[in-house]
């Protein structure tokens, strides 16, 4: 029987010694109770026991569990390295020379050299409308002007003139007969037929790709329609936004790095201009010059980043900084437990921090040659016992 029924029973003790002959039993408080009762509480005696030694059972496994478990964690040890912040931004891709080409006149489109994506010399035809009205007009417009030839020389051979000494007629008799004979309108008609020949024809005004093409021969071309776009893709020209504080990290051919987000690849360019303002978002727009290699395109994604070299700092991994008290910190090991340090993030790239001690907190302090846990202390309070996994 365990102590603590034995307790209980020792209340419930039948007085059957001291009694004088003819007296009974005193009444007790076992005496009240019916057999039936009195099994009753013995048996939630004995459960409420057992409970009870179960509970102290678990808290002592649990208290060996929490006595054997053990803080892993992984460090590096602190030291002062060359460190680059890291500039990070996005932009697009767009074609340092790029222009929408359109014919000035309207007609059938009659003939097609190029089709989308294809690589054009600087002057080669690249569509044609259909000639044939601007050649009868022009040839309309030739016989005009012969026949305004011919009535302007007649007026000055009747004033005088001999045809062979059209350089003595002086310029005011010259404009009064050109302008009765008709001559002068003629001859603008022709100048405008041969403009119009000239201009149903679209010429390549520099090297570069078609692109945007939608009409196809035969089809309508309206004066003025956008018909094609053509793309000088050697050379791309990204803009993107950095913050008005990084304005102090950037100058006129520092070096960038470019990852299209739809490439596998990173690209190298030089920053070619830096707007002088800063807009109302607080940014600088800012512009880089890259080498297309042929699979960059116009209109593409980008992400961007730039790396000014701080010179030696305590680097640390980015894991290695966690929050306390709303603070960062580090934790170094020392002697199996884990002390943490309040610092400051002075600078950061894709991966690292560059920190110092919190210039505001008398205990922080960094040496080279700390231990520094950089993975396992996410959950570490202050001189927690922890075990360096190797």
């Amino acid at each position: 029987m365990s102590s603590g029924l034995f307790c209980v029973l020792q209340v419930c003790v039948w007085p059957s010694q001291g009694l004088r002959s003819g007296e009974s039993a005193p009444n007790s408080i076992c005496m009240s109770y019916s057999v039936k009762n009195y099994l009753l509480l013995v048996s939630l005696v004995l459960l409420g026991c057992a409970n009870a030694e179960e509970s102290k059972k678990k808290a002592e496994l649990n208290k060996s569990k929490l006595v054997a478990e053990k803080n892993e964690v992984q460090v590096v040890v602190l030291e002062r390295a060359p460190f680059s912040k890291e500039l990070v931004s996005n932009g697009r891709l767009q074609a340092l020379q790029k222009t929408v080409l359109s014919f000035e006149i309207g007609g059938k489109l009659g003939r097609l050299s190029v089709k989308n994506g294809d690589r054009v010399p600087k002057g080669k035809l690249l569509a044609a409308l259909d000639k044939e009205k601007f050649r009868r007009k022009l040839k309309s417009s030739e016989l005009s002007l012969r026949k305004a030839s011919i009535d302007r020389e007649d007026q000055l051979v009747v004033r005088g003139y001999s045809l062979g000494e059209m350089e003595k007629v002086p310029a005011k008799i010259k404009e009064i007969v050109g302008v009765k004979s008709g001559y002068q309108e003629a001859k603008l008609r022709v100048e405008e037929a041969e403009r119009e020949l000239e201009k149903s024809e679209l010429h390549a005004p520099f090297a570069g790709e078609a692109a945007n093409l939608k009409l196809k021969v035969y089809d309508q071309v309206s004066p003025g329609r956008a018909f094609l776009t053509l793309i000088d893709d050697r050379q791309f020209e990204v803009e993107f936004s950095l913050i008005e504080s990084e304005y102090q990290d950037i100058a006129l051919g520092d070096e960038v790095r470019l990852k299209p987000f739809a490439l596998d690849k990173e690209y190298t360019g030089k920053v070619s201009a830096i707007n002088p303002q800063v807009d109302r978002n607080g940014t600088i727009a800012v512009k880089a010059l890259v080498k297309n290699d042929g699979k960059l395109l116009e209109g593409m994604n980008v992400k961007i980043r730039m790396q000014k070299n701080l010179g030696e700092r305590f680097v640390v991994p980015k894991s290695s900084v966690v929050i306390r008290q709303d603070q960062e910190v580090l934790f170094k090991v020392q002697d199996g437990k884990a002390y943490w340090t309040y610092v400051k993030i002075v600078s950061e790239n894709s991966h690292s921090y560059a920190v110092i001690p919190h210039p505001d907190k008398s205990s922080a302090r960094l040496d080279v040659g700390d231990s520094i846990i950089t993975k396992g202390n996410l959950n570490l309070a202050h001189e927690s016992f922890v075990e360096v996994k190797k």
